[in-house]
């Protein structure tokens, strides 16, 4: 019987691609003593006129204020990202990334003039939404969906409206409503054949 020796797979190249982004945004933002951060790593209300700007309104998803931040956010998305990306395709993956980075971070710009945004939190959440689509068929909404909507969603309703945190809990929901919408819009040949 011969020995496989064992290789390291690079199975899902956006996933571990923004993770790797992710690291070199914390050092980054470590090394420079928060510099980095405020200049690309986070979304606040600036000119438009600053190129800036718009490096922000996606780079806010890559920033974290700390190591406990960052780990948090990265554990999530490391262990739902490569069954995504394996279901749907690493440029699908890729496109909810940017979406809920745009999406977050116009919201933000918009209604939040005060306060600044970084984290990928709002990934994580389009990231569980989307997931409870993987179950989809013959036109059927898993139960499981609702109840993970309601439970990730509705929890969030609650704690922006009764827990004071520093946590962005607009930002889950519109990252939840994100995957929501994408995770239809994949599968919409599956609901229609209902």
């Amino acid at each position: 019987m011969e020995k496989k020796k064992l290789k390291f797979s690079f199975n899902c190249p956006v996933i571990l691609g923004f993770t790797a982004v992710c690291f070199a945004a914390l050092v980054l933002d470590m090394v420079t003593g928060g510099w980095a951060n405020h200049a690309f790593f986070s979304v606040y209300r600036s000119s438009l006129l600053n190129p800036l700007t718009y490096v922000r309104m996606f780079g806010h998803v890559v920033g974290h204020a700390s190591w406990s931040h960052f780990s948090s956010n990265i554990l999530m998305i490391l262990v739902i990202g490569p069954l995504l990306e394996e279901k749907y395709g690493s440029l699908d993956i890729l496109l909810v990334i940017l979406v809920t980075a745009l999406v977050t971070g116009l919201v933000h710009f918009i209604f939040f003039p005060q306060t600044a945004l970084l984290g990928a939190s709002g990934v994580v959440f389009a990231f569980i939404l989307l997931s409870s689509f993987v179950n989809l068929k013959n036109g059927e909404i898993p139960i499981t969906l609702i109840l993970v909507a309601l439970l990730y969603l509705g929890g969030e309703v609650y704690s922006g409206i009764f827990v004071q945190s520093n946590v962005s809990n607009l930002t889950h929901i519109l990252g939840g409503i994100t995957g929501s919408v994408l995770g239809f819009a994949a599968n919409k040949d599956k609901l229609s054949k209902y």
